[in-house]
């Protein structure tokens, strides 16, 4: 009886730390139009995206003659490689040169078709001249094997088709690059929502301090009662902001149609990015609020803050670089399995379908099960250090409550 009515005094202390800390933030003006800013910059981002992704590389328009007509097709392949799309247009000599000086035509290819001369109004642009220079080495090259008595087409053909026996220890699945990019830019959402809401634990952590409010508060309720309603507070918020941005982000998606190309399922993606934050802030935020304990001025937040920083920058650099090309690679599998690492990897495993089921029930439970350990052990060191002001307290005097 007693047990559980002292479930219930914390859950209701903790409930009051919540509620106070959500109508802080909430009536906060700087929290309001930072989301304001965030959700109108994702909206406009999404139609600029939509609407100018085709034109990235605009097409290059280019004249040939009856006599260089030849040279077309080698020059449209030559521009493929280079990831420049390019057209041609067969025109007499004279109508193409008043074509390029009134820019319908980006250049002119005249002459013959084995000493062609290029005519442009200026000069070549940048997005033309290598496929010129790969056109020009391919025409010496036929010259050089029509002097040795070869056939240029035929010896094109065969460099086309040339090949090498290549054989697989080992077949490795194919990973659609889009899926990988979708889960990278899951984890990159989660680490920004959890850093920039675990900053806010931290500095509110040292406001309390610093006004003493947090005597008055512990008049009343135990010290962990207070750090977890603080974390479950500003968690609240953060996951309301993190659920309107995946909502702007997925209806300017669906009216747009930028993902329309993508075979995922978006609603699992979004609803698993959703439970990553979750553990994952959790976990970082308790951390950071005991850390901040140990500090009384704003100016030294940073000190602790930035080596837990340090630490979520580990799994983020790993997925932005590793993830995004080899999510099934070791680094990745055995990374997103600790964890204080599974919220910012996991995403990019669920999303490339390269991650066991067994896998992602263990890392739930991992995470879900370092919980009350992590309440235990950071509860103790701001129950020991969050009363002492002045100098900043050391870890150990935290833990061994001196």
């Amino acid at each position: 009886m007693d047990a559980t009515r002292g479930r219930g005094v914390s859950a209701r202390a903790m409930g009051l730390v919540a509620g106070r800390e959500v109508r802080t933030r909430v009536r906060n003006k700087t929290f309001i139009w930072t989301t304001v800013v965030i959700v109108v910059g994702i909206m406009v981002a999404g139609f600029l995206i939509s609407t100018f992704a085709d034109d990235v590389v605009p097409a290059q328009m280019v004249g040939v003659t009856a006599e260089t007509a030849v040279l077309g097709p080698p020059l449209v392949a030559a521009g493929t490689a280079t990831g420049v799309p390019i057209e041609t247009r067969t025109v007499t000599a004279t109508t193409g040169e008043e074509l390029v000086r009134d820019g319908t035509l980006d250049a002119l290819i005249t002459g013959d078709a084995t000493d062609p001369v290029v005519v442009v109004k200026t000069g070549v642009g940048s997005s033309l001249r290598l496929s010129f220079a790969i056109l020009a080495q391919q025409l010496a090259l036929d010259e050089e094997i029509t002097a040795l008595g070869g056939n240029p087409a035929e010896v094109a053909q065969n460099v086309a088709t040339a090949s090498l026996d290549v054989r697989a220890l080992e077949q490795a699945a194919p990973v659609d690059e889009s899926l990988a990019v979708t889960g990278m830019l899951g984890g990159v959402l989660i680490f920004i929502a959890i850093a920039i809401t675990g900053q806010l634990v931290a500095q509110g952590v040292v406001e309390e301090k610093t006004s003493r409010v947090v005597e008055l508060l512990l008049s009343t309720i135990r010290p962990w009662e207070l750090m977890a309603g603080k974390v479950l507070g500003i968690g609240a918020i953060g996951l309301g902001q993190l659920v309107l941005i995946a909502g702007t982000g997925l209806g300017t998606a669906a009216a747009t149609g930028v993902l329309a190309d993508i075979q995922i399922n978006i609603t699992a993606t979004v609803l698993w990015v959703l439970l990553w934050f979750v553990l994952g802030y959790a976990m970082f935020s308790l951390v950071l609020a005991a850390m901040s304990a140990l500090v009384s001025r704003q100016e030294d937040v940073g000190s602790v803050v930035t080596p837990v920083m340090l630490v979520m920058m580990i799994p983020y650099f790993v997925g932005i670089t590793v993830g995004i090309r080899n999510p099934s690679s070791p680094l990745v599998t055995n990374l997103s399995l600790v964890p204080f690492f599974s919220p910012f990897l996991m995403p990019i495993r669920i999303a490339t379908g390269t991650v066991a089921g067994w896998e992602l029930a263990l890392t739930v439970t991992l995470a879900v099960g370092i919980l009350p350990v992590l309440v235990w052990l950071t509860g103790r060191i701001y129950g020991n250090a969050v009363l002492r002001t002045g100098a900043r307290v050391s870890l150990r005097e935290a833990l061994r409550g001196s």
